[in-house]
């Protein structure tokens, strides 16, 4: 089904249009960054040290890498419109508790369950690549998460501000009245695009194996994974390196961590115009050099002295640039690779990507402490980074053997 032909706006019976497809992919990446500038006061308000308070980065995460593995083939056996509809309602219920948490215990659990968002980034993916073939997926992909990387770019600027007038709770309500627009407009507009598999749901768990026999579903993977793991690093490293080591407040963290988010902007409107062109994996592998090299550009300046807020956020919108040329093809990729077992391809692979980046968010936490300067979080950037470099190469070696 193409969305320009069949969609109607507002319609639950014909295949979602363009803009519901770009909100849902938007409620993860908000969930993630409005709050970031407000990590010192609510350390502040729990009475907790830093480092609880930023697990609340790394709690999300995790949790929402181990819905995915269920999210798949839920969406698989049951339809993609159900999962997402009580994913969703979860998500709201869950923002309620986050702000009404009276210790930091209670937040951090409520926090996890917020992770139920996973269901709107996931099976948007699953949504597009119902609708299209692989290099056409990964152009409206590039399209979709274009749109919807518009909210990182503006979301901890909003924050910051927010923070700074009403307090951190203000950023809350902020998701939860996104949470309730999402939720009644996938009511109304988004229609069935799977195929309910006649499979029971223990029988999608069982199809598994076959994406884990897979070379090239692996290397899709994890190049996708290290990649988008240099920025789950930045999220969890980049807020104390702006208190601690600039003495930025909120606000104006808020305005630098936009850079990325323009890089990432900048790269989805390239795979949207090119990868049905030139291919997932030329796109892939573009981007994953852009992202090396922009790290170690960063890496080098630090050492050399020129150490400052400018270079260090400045260069991370080359990562946020190499991230939207790798992220919607690698996904495309991923989910191409068995295209009967896409949700559960796109559950998988998300959790393994938003598993891996919880590490790393949580690995860049507790590498900073006062008197490392910005160092760490390079380093560790620069190596998943790499790592997806080569785990792209893989992808290319192995369809260089299908080819003989």
């Amino acid at each position: 089904m193409a969305m320009t032909e069949t969609s109607k706006y507002l319609r639950h019976d014909s295949p979602p249009h363009l803009t519901t497809l770009i909100l849902l992919s938007s409620m993860t990446a908000l969930a993630m960054n409005i709050f970031l500038p407000s990590l010192p006061s609510m350390a502040e308000y729990f009475d907790a040290p830093y480092r609880y308070v930023q697990l609340s980065v790394a709690v999300f995460l995790a949790t929402n890498g181990i819905l995915q593995l269920f999210v798949g083939p839920m969406a698989d056996k049951f339809g993609r419109r159900p999962v997402i509809l009580w994913g969703l309602g979860l998500f709201c219920l869950s923002t309620l508790g986050c702000i009404y948490a009276p210790n930091i215990g209670l937040f951090l659990l409520f926090r996890s369950f917020q992770a139920t968002a996973a269901v709107a980034m996931v099976l948007s993916r699953a949504v597009v690549r119902d609708m299209y073939s692989a290099d056409k997926a990964a152009s409206m992909l590039g399209y979709v998460v274009m749109g919807m990387s518009i909210v990182p770019m503006i979301a901890p600027a909003i924050g910051g501000v927010l923070d700074e007038a009403f307090g951190w709770k203000s950023t809350f309500w902020v998701l939860f009245g996104f949470g309730v627009l999402v939720f009644t407009i996938v009511w109304f507009d988004l229609g069935e695009t799977g195929k309910p598999s006649s499979l029971t749901l223990v029988g999608q768990f069982r199809e598994y194996p076959e994406l884990f026999a897979s070379p090239r579903f692996w290397g899709y993977c994890l190049a996708t994974a290290f990649s988008s793991g240099a920025f789950f690093a930045f999220l969890g490293g980049a807020p104390f390196v702006a208190s601690n080591v600039f003495n930025m407040s909120p606000a104006e963290f808020g305005y630098f961590t936009g850079a990325p988010a323009i890089g990432y902007f900048l790269g989805n409107w390239l795979t949207g115009l090119y990868a049905t062109r030139v291919g997932v994996n030329p796109m892939i592998l573009i981007g994953a050099i852009i992202t090396s090299a922009g790290l170690a550009i960063s890496l080098a300046l630090s050492y050399a002295g020129m150490s400052g807020p400018f270079v260090f956020f400045g260069f991370m919108t080359l990562v946020g640039l190499g991230n939207g040329l790798v992220i919607p093809s690698g996904t495309s990729g991923m989910l191409s690779v068995r295209p009967h077992l896409a949700g559960t391809a796109s559950g998988l692979g998300g959790s393994i990507q938003i598993l891996g980046g919880a590490a790393l968010s949580a690995f860049a936490g507790a590498m900073l402490t006062p008197g490392t300067g910005e160092f760490p979080l390079i380093w560790i950037m620069l190596g998943t980074s790499v790592a997806g470099f080569l785990a792209i190469l893989v992808v290319i070696w192995r369809e260089k053997q299908l080819a003989r």
